[in-house]
């Protein structure tokens, strides 16, 4: 997968966004829905990158700055038709990688608490994202899951 700086004016870009949003907002109670739309995309304090196998764009992600030291995982997304080849777990590694080169320490990100959701768990989970209550601005939520990743260590 060749990772590009995302572009919000793609039409193939704006269309797997929509989904993401739609797809997310649909598995989610009302109100506990947190995807970026194209504007909050193109805010000066997130970074957002694609994901093309070929000429097909397979994957999205961002990382918001929340801090000096503190970042979000926000817009991930693999496209249906080819997940479970890696590729939302080589656009997670990149945004951690990202990360760390702005000199964070912390990356945390919110999902779905739904069984929807459970593939991206466990995704989370074995790049070593751990469980940690709400941060910036989130309340508790039951339909939320928290998870936070210690980049401090190297």
């Amino acid at each position: 997968m060749q990772i590009r700086t995302g572009d919000t004016f793609d039409p193939r870009v704006i269309a797997l966004l929509d989904h993401h949003v739609t797809a997310a907002r649909a598995q989610t109670a009302p109100g506990s829905a947190h995807a970026l739309d194209l504007a909050g995309l193109r805010a000066s304090d997130v970074a957002f990158w694609t994901g093309w196998d070929g000429e097909t764009l397979v994957a999205t992600g961002a990382l918001k700055m929340l801090s000096a030291t503190h970042g979000e995982v926000k817009s991930m997304h693999t496209r249906q038709a080819t997940r479970r080849r890696g590729f939302g777990g080589e656009m997670l590694r990149h945004i951690i990688t990202e990360a760390r080169a702005r000199g964070l320490t912390r990356l945390s990100l919110e999902t779905g608490s739904w069984d929807y959701f459970k593939p991206a768990h466990a995704l989370y989970q074995a790049h070593g994202f751990v469980l940690c209550g709400p941060f910036e601005g989130y309340g508790e939520d039951p339909n939320s899951l928290f998870l936070t990743l210690d980049l401090s260590g190297g």
